[in-house]
């Protein structure tokens, strides 16, 4: 079957959703496509920090997110064995104002999902793309029908058929290290806070997510081995538990009440140099996938979404639209990007007296000058995309 005209997306993810929502604000007709048969209650925890939690609020999903999510009170950097705090980011006091929240990803797609069926997005379930044209038109074949959209907007991750049609096919590489994730009970009464335990070659993050009573954990550690690039990957609780044995929590065992977990290689792809051809244009990690040291991933897709739609809107020129759309989030994403991989080895530093001269300098500036520890991060969390004309 032939479905003609309109905009196809591709993915139903943080992305996907958000961009067929901000499209539906401006009367434009969507369809999204996904390849897994109905939304699922997977994945793990999810940061959103100011810049993107003003995209969901101008998606008129922002109070509702809140009440299912747990609003940070500060970041806390600390040492790995003896548990001390090295750094305090008090985004509650010297940030305020800021929303940063953190959340299941699952209720942030149910939220975003329940918001489109009600703004009248259809969707189809259970169909996989297997090739995207970008020749004068778009065209996506998937494994039970033929699109022949307006725009095709390519949300589908890492592994996106679409930008393989725009830049072929592209090796990335393995930058030696994993990350394991898990979700526990939250036994420990963590705090309303997000923790960055920082050890040699490996670092653990925790925050607490759904009422508190779950905490979300992320596990990087260095390895030689690659392992297959995969968020779906099982991983083994006991060599998760074995790898990081030498680490003390300060908040409990929590690796003790890990039953399942999940653990993929962490791969560097580029900044795609072209976002878009004929109708196809790429969206979130299909065009900037980024490492997990920022915490910006599904923020800036949200970001994306909403610039995207705006830039659609706002011109007949397809063209000129899409190539609007890049030129206003390259060099954001770039600089975003380029500061998640730098922060690996602030994190790892395995020389003790290099790390001991590093943990004492960050502990020395965040107690003489808090504000501007925090605020150093302005550029990001104060980024407003929303607001731009």
């Amino acid at each position: 079957m032939a479905v003609l005209g309109g905009t196809v997306i591709v993915g139903a993810g943080i992305g996907g959703l958000a961009v067929a929502l901000a499209l539906r604000q401006y009367g434009i007709s969507v369809r999204v496509i996904e390849k897994a048969d109905k939304l699922l209650n997977v994945g793990a925890g999810v940061q959103i920090s100011a810049n993107g939690f003003r995209v969901l609020t101008a998606l008129g999903i922002g109070s509702v997110c809140s009440k299912s999510s747990i609003k940070a009170r500060a970041v806390e950097l600390i040492a790995y064995k003896s548990a001390q705090t090295v750094c305090k980011l008090d985004i509650g006091k010297y940030n305020n104002g800021l929303t940063h929240l953190m959340m299941h990803r699952a209720d942030l797609i149910n939220i975003l999902f329940n918001s489109c069926i009600d703004a009248g997005v259809s969707f189809s379930f259970g169909e996989r793309v297997i090739l995207v044209s970008n020749d004068t038109k778009p065209e996506i074949v998937t494994t039970l029908n033929r699109y022949r959209p307006e725009v095709a907007i390519c949300a589908d991750g890492v592994h996106s058929v679409g930008r393989k049609s725009i830049l072929g096919h592209a090796r990335p590489y393995f930058t030696g290290n994993v990350a394991w994730r898990a979700l526990v009970p939250n036994t420990t009464d963590h705090p309303e806070v997000a923790r960055i335990y920082m050890g040699p070659k490996k670092h653990v993050v925790t925050y607490p997510i759904r009422d508190r009573s779950v905490v979300n954990l992320v596990l990087i550690e260095e390895r030689d081995a690659w392992i297959k690039e995969s968020w779906s990957e099982k991983g083994d609780a006991n060599t998760l538990r074995r790898s990081f044995c030498d680490f003390d929590l300060g908040i409990g065992d929590l690796l003790s009440n890990v039953q399942t977990t999940h653990v993929w290689g962490l791969f560097r792809h580029p900044v795609a140099h072209k976002w878009h051809a004929g109708g196809v244009v790429l969206l979130g990690d299909a065009a900037h996938p980024t490492l997990p040291f920022m915490a910006q991933g599904a923020n800036l897709a949200l970001e994306d979404a909403w610039v995207l739609a705006k830039c659609l809107s706002k011109t007949s020129a397809l063209k000129m639209g899409l190539q609007s759309y890049q030129d206003l989030r390259k060099s954001r994403v770039e600089e975003i990007i380029s500061l998640a991989e730098g922060n690996t080895w602030k994190y790892h530093l395995a020389f003790p007296p290099l790390r001991w001269a590093a943990h004492k300098t960050m502990w020395t500036m965040s107690k003489l000058m808090p504000r501007r520890v925090v605020r150093q991060f302005d550029w990001i969390y104060r980024y407003d995309v929303t607001a731009e004309p």
